[in-house]
């Protein structure tokens, strides 16, 4: 169980480096690269929370099915 802590804790390390090393080098670039990258970047951020959300929407919705749409054979 330990074992499993400190990989999760290992990668959300990763993760932050990642994060924080992409935007010093994003810095660096030209201009019209960088916000290329930051636009397609909100546009990605933005349609995956979307998403997120209207999934969970969707489950809350099923699971309030009270069994009236059921058909038996």
């Amino acid at each position: 169980m330990a074992r499993k802590d400190l990989k999760q804790r290992f990668m959300r390390l990763v993760a932050a480096c990642v994060v924080g090393g992409s935007v010093f080098q994003v810095s660096g670039c030209d201009p019209t690269v960088r916000q290329t990258l930051l636009t397609g970047l909100e546009a990605t951020t933005n349609s995956l929370v979307d998403t997120l959300i209207a999934a969970f929407f969707i489950s809350l919705d099923d699971s309030e099915d009270d069994g009236q749409n059921l058909t038996t054979t």
